[in-house]
């Protein structure tokens, strides 16, 4: 199985295919971006210190919240992280990479629509 960074954008576009149609486009507007680990200063501004407890990341403005008067920022991206979703991955064993990677993509995407983490995982059982 391949597991590089082409194989993560490749699961990324068959969950993008995967979702209900009024989602594709606000979701294919959203750039993803698939890195080994997450920098230090992100861990630093989400108070963690392992960069292996990070899995994916949502960056830029929800929807609920845009407005016509912000000044653009750069692009709303989703980073996933390959190295921690890989552990977690073969720490799981009962999961299939594409799912998992799909999982923590529409995790983050849900924050591009404005969910918070109570919401997600109040609908969400996927960690238990």
């Amino acid at each position: 199985m391949r597991t590089d960074t082409n194989a993560f954008h490749d699961m990324v576009e068959a969950a993008i295919a995967s979702l209900p149609p009024a989602f594709r486009p606000a979701a294919a507007e959203v750039l993803v971006s698939v890195v080994d680990l997450p920098p230090r200063d992100v861990l630093q501004s989400l108070g963690m210190h392992d960069p292996m407890d990070l899995t994916g990341l949502y960056e830029g403005i929800p929807l609920t919240e845009k407005s016509v008067f912000d000044q653009p920022m750069g692009p709303d991206t989703i980073w996933l992280y390959r190295l921690p979703i890989l552990a977690e991955w073969r720490d799981r064993g009962d999961v299939d990479l594409a799912d998992l990677v799909a999982h923590v993509y529409v995790h983050e995407l849900a924050h591009h629509f404005g969910w918070s983490d109570e919401d997600i995982a109040a609908i969400d059982r996927w960690w238990e």
